[in-house]
């Protein structure tokens, strides 16, 4: 069993090893292929550019509807297609424990391939380095990337109004509770991550001419922290709809063995979009034609929000009213 070594990270013989035998086949376009000290682009389509970073985490790194490599990529793609851009680039920098078992970072390396091919992104640089034994956890990694915002194309939390419907673009919460229940050995045929990329999700919005106000990727701190955040920057009101919101049987069996509250928990390849509420039905049907779109549904709105009043509401099957306030402390930790 061959296994990472303090030496692959050095720069020498090995590193080049590493690089030439395991991340050009498989990201080696090209640009990357010319393993030049900085990636040398091609010019950028007109509009904006859109930059994002992240790093990841998780803990197991290989999950069901999922792996390290394979959410690396889709986080940095679904940050950028969530913001209105057409995601174009990216960077990918492995940071390894010593020992880590080399058919392990295959499986992060291939994960993060076919997640790439599926956006239809380019891995266009990229780092190693190593870490002495006990000194990670066994992998991390950290990515960059550029995408391109067309002209004329404006999103944002303050374009959101009174009136505009919140839909989800299919069940909340399944990667926080795979990961949950992946620690407390409460694995299922029925439960994997929700993992995937978005931007096909996001681009059919505006090839059908939907005024999308905003969009999110409600990741950490799940869709309760992230209309949150939506309705205290746009000065509005969001009421959820609790008998709308769709949540998978095996992700509500995981929240009430645990005790969590799915609206609470991580999504890795889901959309939260806000548009006009006559455009609703359009939305839909925009969505429902994508495999990863099927669950699609209306999840709340959008109400002008008067003072005194919370910014997210969440709406009882008997019309009550109950807060939905921000996470105080650490939910679920190390999710992606």
């Amino acid at each position: 069993m061959k296994q990472i070594l303090l030496a692959h990270g050095a720069g020498g013989r090995l590193t080049g090893d590493l690089v030439r035998d395991t991340f050009v086949p498989a990201f080696g376009g090209s640009v990357l292929s010319q393993l030049g000290d900085s990636a040398i682009l091609p010019e950028l389509p007109p509009g904006r550019v859109a930059f994002s970073t992240d790093g990841f985490v998780v803990e197991p790194n290989i999950f069901p509807g999922g792996n390290l490599g394979e959410i690396s990529i889709c986080g940095t793609v679904n940050d950028l297609a969530v913001a209105g851009a057409t995601p174009l680039w990216l960077s990918w920098a492995l940071i390894l424990e010593e020992g880590l078992d080399q058919e392990k970072l295959a499986v992060f390396v291939q994960g993060a391939k076919a997640a790439a091919e599926l956006a239809g992104v380019e891995i266009v640089a990229g780092d190693t380095k190593v870490v002495p034994r006990g000194k990670g956890d066994e992998a991390y990694v950290v990515t960059a990337g550029i995408g391109v915002v067309p002209p004329g194309r404006e999103l944002g939390d303050q374009r959101m109004q009174p009136g505009d419907v919140v839909i989800a673009s299919g069940p909340l919460g399944d990667h926080g509770a795979t990961i949950l229940a992946c620690r407390h050995d409460l694995t299922g045929d029925e439960l994997k991550s929700d993992c995937g990329p978005v931007q096909r999700l996001t681009q059919t919005l505006f090839d059908h001419n939907i005024d999308v106000r905003v969009m999110h990727d409600p990741t950490r701190g799940g869709a309760a922290t992230t209309c949150n955040e939506a309705a205290v920057n746009s000065g509005q009101r969001i009421i959820l709809e609790a008998d709308q919101i769709p949540v998978r049987a095996a992700t509500k069996g995981v929240c009430e063995l645990l005790g969590m509250d799915p609206l609470y928990l991580a999504c890795e390849g889901r959309v939260l979009a806000w548009v006009p509420e006559h455009q609703a039905d359009v939305t839909l049907a925009a969505w429902h034609q994508f495999p990863e779109g099927q669950g699609a549904a209306i999840i709340g709105s959008v109400h002008e929000r008067r003072p005194g009043q919370v910014p997210v509401t969440l709406r009882t099957r008997f019309g009550v009213e109950r807060p939905l306030d921000l996470l105080a402390g650490t939910d679920l930790p190390r999710i992606c």
